[in-house]
């Protein structure tokens, strides 16, 4: 009698040369792929857990912040941390715990914003730079190459000072400093994909440049473009606290991390929480962004793919 359709698991079925049914797995979408290579750095995850917590906080703080954070109460000036104001107050008896719950709006925004101009601006010089090549690669990355040769936060504070003293300026500010770091990294990405076989397949069938470029080549540069930005983060709010700590980002009275230290340097001894809780705010930010971006880099690294 012949043994063919009477298997036992992982044994190869007689005859047909074929493994058994029961070990065709489903490989999983790369959304959850990618889930779960993430969550599978508990760095990252504890970053993503900070990050999406300040967020909430940014958005939410007129629930969350206990005061108005530009009331003042003269008779609490410079109080210690108590039940009445966990984080104390400062010089005029602003509650410092709201300052901070509002001053995320400011650092936060400034972050991301500053960062989506960049991007928004990098990107499309990038790819034309790498696509196209030639003159117009020669011409854009000269220019880029001039705005590299200046460091980051000095551009920065040289753009928000010709511009004037405003948030907004300030992410204008920090937004076109770092437009140079994507167009660089568009441009080096674009020319390795443009290298590859479905491109030159895509352009052997009659694709004209911009449906390749816009189509076959960007998707396959965005989790690079992803990472870098994730990380440029926290550079825009180390940039946005040194500007409002210049006097050149938020003005006073709104809240900003960086203001706030720019008041507190005068009472470090009298009234240190001033100084510390937006200090402690700007080292978490920070610290949570380049942890969710290296976790990022990591789950999105075809290399780390199985």
């Amino acid at each position: 009698m012949s043994n063919i359709g009477i298997t036992q698991p992982g044994v190869i079925e007689s005859g047909t040369g074929l493994p058994p049914a029961t070990s065709l797995r489903a490989e999983p979408g790369p959304i959850r792929a990618f889930w779960a290579r993430l969550t599978a750095r508990r760095t990252a995850m504890v970053g993503l857990v900070i990050v999406v917590a300040m967020i909430l906080m940014a958005v939410f703080a007129d629930w969350v912040a206990p005061y108005d954070p530009i009331a003042t109460d003269w008779g609490a000036i410079r109080s210690p941390p108590s039940w009445a104001h966990p984080f104390g107050t400062d010089e005029v008896g602003h509650d410092v715990l709201s300052r901070i719950v509002f001053g995320a709006r400011a650092s936060l925004g400034a972050g991301l914003t500053s960062v989506a101009l960049a991007v928004a601006l990098g990107l499309p010089f990038g790819l034309i730079a790498g696509y196209a090549g030639g003159i117009v690669d020669l011409l854009i990355m000269r220019l880029t190459d001039a705005l590299l040769a200046i460091p980051f936060l000095i551009l920065a504070i040289a753009l928000a000072a010709f511009l004037g003293p405003s948030l907004t300026n300030a992410m204008v500010a920090i937004g076109l400093s770092a437009t140079s770091t994507f167009v660089r990294l568009t441009r080096a990405q674009v020319q390795a994909v443009a290298a590859e076989e479905f491109v030159e397949a895509a352009r052997a069938v009659g694709n004209p440049p911009w449906r390749i470029a816009i189509r076959h080549i960007l998707p396959n540069i965005v989790p690079a473009i992803l990472v870098q930005a994730t990380l440029t983060i926290a550079a825009a709010i180390i940039a946005e606290a040194s500007l409002s700590f210049l006097g050149l980002g938020q003005q006073p009275p709104e809240p900003s991390w960086g203001s706030m230290l720019n008041v507190a340097k005068n009472f470090l001894e009298q009234a240190p929480w001033m100084a510390i809780w937006p200090g402690a705010s700007i080292f978490l930010a920070v610290l949570a962004f380049n942890l969710l971006g290296d976790g990022l880099r990591d789950a999105l690294d075809p290399r780390q793919r199985t």
